[in-house]
């Protein structure tokens, strides 16, 4: 038994107080053992790749859903830049009387980004709507190929949102805040539910330019969260994986000798510097990329595809040649398991159409249309949609009220975003924006709520998909958000 000194007693540190009995020894002692099971924890909660044998565990191997999930995998087919809603997908007869004269005094003065459009003449919208299948959704004829989808697709047209620029718009769509820092929607998703591909990244970005989208890397990044789940970007043409292909010098065995050297100095160097999650993710990734050379070239291969199946996503047309092969590898993507793929449609905010909005998106509907529509059609019929869920949708929607005689402003405020399969109820459309298309009025949805139904249908409650970060269990939803119930199926 140790002999413990009174209270009393000198002590050369003058912040240190001996214990004064066996029961206050073991209660300070148990302190320790209380924060070894914390640290644990945590550790476990932030997704560790490098276990305590030296061998590489995969942070991103399926896990088991919160509950039955719909949706295995997500497409977002992001249309960057803000369409216009009331042009689109959200017909208003009151617009076309009301065209020339001011927002009516029983509007509140919206925040535009320009400013002074808040107190431009109103622009009635010069598109033809009609109603489509069984269920008589609204879509106009800037859309013919995604009308003949109708029955296919739940329409939210009382979408709200806080950004009024770009930058701060497609960075909540992504995140679910205006500022940056925070895990991207995908990377939630692959952090709750891993992926069930092991020989390609779970989590993979597309864009039709070159142009990055406003905010660029960080839309689809990790911010806190490990960088394990962040998004890969693959480039635009025909080779969108750089040196995927070994050179004919590495080929067989020699390829795998020398990753494994590369693997034992990356542990040695890991080893005395505690956690850090870029550097296993980097050494994650060099295995990753060994069974990539292996995966990938099949995978982005398009040249197995029928002539019909070209002509459905329109390859055969120089104005959808570059979305259709994004939406062809998309579905070649999902179906090997890929968890998650993001499509931005006009990269660069090219639907920003402050000024000429029949022009602008008039070129940009072409562009989209066919590819969006064959892509639903493809995964319909091969049985795909079922289990994947495909958005359309971008960071914000469009004023009723001019900007330079023909244009229209960013509008926050009240939009739409369709979704389809995965659980989605098809044909039906949810909330309203009020008769001219400014403010949502009806069942408004937030994007913490479009964020909290995305998860719901892969599974994962969005209050329990969490991650432990300075003190604060995180989540995509931040402390707001609900499930969209009325187009869950």
């Amino acid at each position: 038994m140790p002999t413990f000194r009174s209270s009393q007693s000198a002590s050369p540190l003058p912040h240190f107080e001996s214990p004064v009995s066996r029961r206050d020894f073991l209660a300070r002692a148990g302190g320790g053992f209380g924060s070894l099971a914390l640290m644990a924890l945590l550790s476990r909660e932030a997704g560790a790749t490098i276990p305590q044998n030296g061998s590489i565990r995969n942070a991103i191997a399926p896990k088991a859903p919160h509950f039955p999930a719909t949706a295995k995998n997500v497409i977002w087919c992001f249309i960057d830049g803000g369409p216009s809603h009331i042009d689109l997908f959200d017909p208003k007869p009151e617009l076309h009387k009301l065209a020339g004269k001011p927002l009516p005094d029983s509007f509140e003065r919206p925040i535009t980004a320009m400013g002074r459009t808040a107190f431009t003449p109103l622009l009635a919208s010069q598109r033809k709507f009609a109603q489509y299948g069984q269920s008589g959704i609204w879509v106009s004829d800037w859309y013919p190929e995604i009308a003949t989808c109708a029955d296919d697709l739940a329409v939210v047209r009382s979408c709200h949102a806080d950004g009024l620029n770009h930058v701060g718009g497609i960075c909540q769509m992504n995140t679910g805040s205006v500022l940056g820092g925070r895990p991207s929607l995908g990377s939630w998703c692959l952090y709750g539910l891993g992926s069930e591909c092991e020989d390609l990244p779970g989590y993979v970005v597309l864009t039709d330019n070159l142009d990055t989208p406003p905010g660029g890397n960080r839309n689809w990044s990790t911010g806190f969260m490990p960088a394990t789940y962040q998004g890969t970007k693959f480039r635009d043409g025909k080779l969108p994986i750089l040196h995927v292909a070994p050179p004919d010098a590495s080929a067989g065995g020699r390829q795998r000798g020398k990753l494994d050297f590369i693997q034992q100095l990356n542990r040695q160097h890991q080893q005395g510097r505690g956690e850090d999650n870029n550097l296993e993710a980097r050494i994650a990734s060099y295995e990753l990329a060994f069974r990539m050379q292996a995966a990938a070239p099949e995978a982005i291969d398009l040249s197995g595809e029928t002539v019909e199946t070209r002509e459905l996503y329109g390859l055969d047309q120089k104005e959808t040649a570059k979305n259709g092969r994004n939406c062809l590898l998309a579905r070649r993507l999902v179906e090997r398991g890929v968890r998650c793929v993001q499509l931005y449609m006009g990269s660069g905010s090219k639907w920003d159409a402050h000024s000429d909005v029949e022009g602008n998106h008039s070129l940009h509907c072409r562009e989209s249309d066919r590819p969006i529509a064959g892509l639903l059609k493809d995964l319909k019929r091969r049985g795909l949609l079922e289990s994947t869920l495909v958005i359309w949708g971008g960071e914000f929607g469009r004023t009723p009220m001019s900007e330079s005689g023909n244009g229209r402003d960013h509008n926050p405020y009240g939009f739409t975003i369709w979704m389809a399969g995965g659980g989605v109820k098809g044909g039906v459309t949810y909330g309203a924006t009020d008769e001219i298309g400014l403010y949502a009025i009806e069942n408004r949805a937030h994007v913490n709520d479009i964020h909290a139904t995305i998860l719901h249908l892969l599974g994962l409650n969005h209050e329990e998909l969490t991650l432990m970060h300075n003190g604060r269990a995180e989540r995509l939803t931040i402390v707001g958000g609900h499930v969209i119930e009325g187009i869950v199926a």
